[in-house]
């Protein structure tokens, strides 16, 4: 399973930020291989619109199962939605402790 996180730093020991589709960096977690690769969003960032669509269709061609993060707007949450990848809203903390505790409760 492929966990990604909105993160404001390029660790997974960074903080999540609560944003998505303007989320500095996503850190993509691969609980197979253990491993992590970190994705800069920065192009995404700076859009004037459509930012979460775009996040989203990276998460897509990453192959992402399921997004944490703070918030998903109502236009990426659709898009999220399309391409069949769960999200979980509220989260906090590092990108660490977000998937360890996602990961023990699924």
């Amino acid at each position: 399973m492929k966990i990604a996180v909105t993160s404001t730093g390029a660790s997974i020991d960074s903080t999540v930020d609560e944003r998505f589709g303007r989320a500095r960096y996503i850190v993509i977690y691969d609980t197979e291989g253990k491993s992590f690769e970190t994705i800069d969003n920065e192009t995404h960032v700076n859009l004037s619109q459509g930012a979460g669509i775009q996040t989203a269709g990276s998460m897509a061609e990453k192959k992402v199962d399921v997004v944490l993060t703070g918030r998903v707007g109502p236009k990426a949450s659709e898009a999220l939605n399309k391409a069949k990848i769960k999200y979980v809203e509220g989260i906090s903390g590092t990108c660490r402790s977000a998937v360890e505790k996602y990961s023990s409760a699924s």
